[in-house]
């Protein structure tokens, strides 16, 4: 990695252009048919190839760690009692020790204790309180009911950058990774969706493992850094785990790849905190920033997606890489013609 300087620590360091048609608006049909880029940092190459070669790049004895987070449809529409339009997004489907739900509210004027809104088939949703621009709200349906009515009713929150964040029925499928089990995202792992059935079981046939973490990944995945010097800015915090079984194996691992950024954050906190002072199964959350400055312990692979300009997630390819080499390679991406971000294109880096 290229060394450390000011430079590496300014949020305007993080800038690129790219055309509007270069972003993804919908997944290529096949999972893994979509384009990898491939950069070997021993080698300092890059090579283009389609996803299913994967496989070729894996060292002998690789375990492959994806997130198995499950996003859940959490928007929902509807109208205030007096009438007027209102959205409220749930970021959570786990009540609190009150029962009540973290969410964000949309809807014109000021929001207060107490007001109702009215969405299909009887559902009403009172606010209880405010806290910092989230609201603690109370549904009238609950626990594995409320669960049952969102999957019926809300929509899967794709990205605002994605159709204007307006998703529909085909994304509650393709906005999904095959792998999905633990439900609890507002935003999809989105590495995680160029794998298939069969390319799992390709992987696995070739030798190679497979060990899945939890990490359910927020709403502030989308949000902005809005300071200009990266060592202000605060990560926002979410919850993961590893269960013994899958912790044995990410921990005695001959080679460790993390599929995703979510993956790897799950994996650096565990190294930074100490691997043996992890206790398997135990829910915890994180708030780590990987960024230029940063050494990247847990993994000898990543495999990712092409990110947002000045976004955390780039920060983190370039923890790894150094921001001058990411910036390089997402250019020649650009060039290439990828398709960028969530349903877009992906790239390996091999250490």
């Amino acid at each position: 990695m290229n060394q450390l300087n000011n430079v590496d620590l300014q949020l305007s360091s993080y800038d690129y252009d790219l055309p509007k048609e270069q972003i993804a608006e919908r997944p290529i049909e096949g999972r893994h048919h979509s384009r990898l880029l491939v950069y070997n940092c021993e080698t300092d190459t890059i090579s283009h190839h389609k996803f299913n070669e994967l496989i070729n790049f894996l060292p002998s004895e690789t375990t492959l760690v994806l997130n198995q987070s499950k996003v859940f449809p959490c928007r929902l529409k509807g109208h205030k009692e007096s009438g007027g339009n209102a959205e409220v997004f749930f970021l959570t489907v786990e009540p609190n020790e009150a029962g009540y739900y973290r969410a964000l509210v949309k809807a014109r004027g000021k929001k207060k204790d107490g007001d109702k809104y009215i969405f299909a088939n009887g559902l009403t949703i009172s606010i209880v309180d405010n806290i910092e621009g989230e609201f603690l709200i109370a549904p009238s349906i609950v626990g594995n009911d409320l669960i049952d009515y969102l999957n019926a009713n809300a929509l899967v929150p794709i990205p605002p950058y994605i159709r204007g964040g307006e998703s529909d029925d085909q994304d509650k499928k393709d906005y999904q990774t095959v792998f999905a089990n633990e439900l609890g995202s507002v935003a999809a792992p989105t590495a995680g969706l160029h794998f298939s059935d069969e390319l799992l079981e390709q992987i696995k046939g070739q030798g190679h493992d497979i060990a899945k973490v939890t990490l359910h990944v927020g709403l502030g995945t989308f949000a902005p850094v809005k300071v200009d010097n990266l060592e202000d800015h605060k990560m926002h915090s979410e919850n993961y785990f590893v269960d013994k079984v899958n912790f044995e194996k990410i921990k005695n691992a001959k080679k460790r790849f993390a599929v995703g950024t979510t993956s790897l954050r799950t994996l650096e906190t565990i190294w930074q905190n100490g691997v043996d002072d992890y206790t398997p199964g135990e829910m915890k959350d994180t708030s780590i920033f990987l960024h230029p400055g940063v050494d990247v312990k847990s993994i000898d692979g990543l495999v990712t997606n092409f990110h947002l300009p000045k976004s955390t997630l780039l920060m983190l390819v370039s923890a790894l890489i150094g921001r001058e080499k990411t910036l390089e390679i997402y250019n020649i991406a650009v060039k290439e013609g990828y398709r960028f971000f969530s349903y877009g294109d992906a790239m390996l880096i091999l250490r």
